[in-house]
């Protein structure tokens, strides 16, 4: 396994190495010691030329005709990833989502651990999710000071969630994931990924229009359009 030092990795580069990272500790807690570029393509969702590529990232780290090393090309995606060191976060807003992310066990075993709650309900105050405490929003610096976190989640109402992010930049947050369905304003240097389960959904429902054939609206629509340009 090569120790070289990988080129800058673009975004959704990163996102698939990812996935790549999920689908080996899949294969690792199967017993599997090695997986092919075309096995581990199509368990990822990709095709073999663009894992090939993917991987050409991290250097060499596959033998012609064997394959990939599981547990090789695992420790590295992790090392690349970030995942060797356990990553604190702090987690804004426990409604059903945020209750359900702080209580799940698979961030830990990624390098990612909840170290701070926090919610505006004076009913979910003081309660226990996932073995942490939840704590008044208007603590949240004092949290993140306290846990050191440098991620944050927010899983609040829309209308909240800028001045939630805000005031996470301000304490010192650098990384932030957003399940809000609003998008977020940050400074340069802040980095933030949107997670919108409503999109994704639609998105679904147009594949499966698509699927049975009951879904000509955008070939109609682009007819329309071009009329209207004429």
């Amino acid at each position: 396994m090569s120790e070289s030092r990988p080129r800058i990795v673009p975004e959704a580069t990163v996102a698939r190495l990812a996935v790549y990272l999920r689908v080996l500790a899949g294969l690792a807690d199967g017993g599997r010691s090695s997986v092919s570029s075309g096995e581990l393509a199509s368990a990822a969702g990709v095709n073999p030329a663009g894992l090939r590529k993917d991987l050409s990232y991290l250097g060499p780290c596959g033998v012609r005709g064997v394959g990939y090393s599981v547990a090789g090309l695992r420790e590295r995606l992790t090392e690349v990833l970030g995942g060797e060191r356990s990553r604190p976060c702090v987690l804004v807003g426990i409604g059903r989502l945020g209750s359900a992310l702080a209580d799940y066990a698979g961030f830990a075993s990624r390098g990612f651990q909840f170290v701070g709650l926090l919610d505006s309900d004076p009913r979910t105050v003081g309660t226990e999710v996932g073995g942490l405490p939840v704590h008044p929003a208007e603590e949240l610096e004092v949290v993140v000071a306290r846990t050191g976190a440098t991620i944050g989640v927010i899983t609040t109402p829309a209308e909240v969630a800028q001045a939630v992010c805000d005031r996470l930049v301000a304490a010192g947050v650098r990384s932030i994931l957003n399940f809000a369905p609003v998008a977020l304003t940050v400074p340069a240097g802040v980095d933030v990924r949107k997670v919108d389960l409503s999109v994704e959904l639609q998105v679904l429902a147009f594949l499966d229009q698509q699927r049975d054939g009951s879904a000509p609206v955008v070939t109609a629509l682009r007819a329309d359009a071009r009329e209207s340009v004429r």
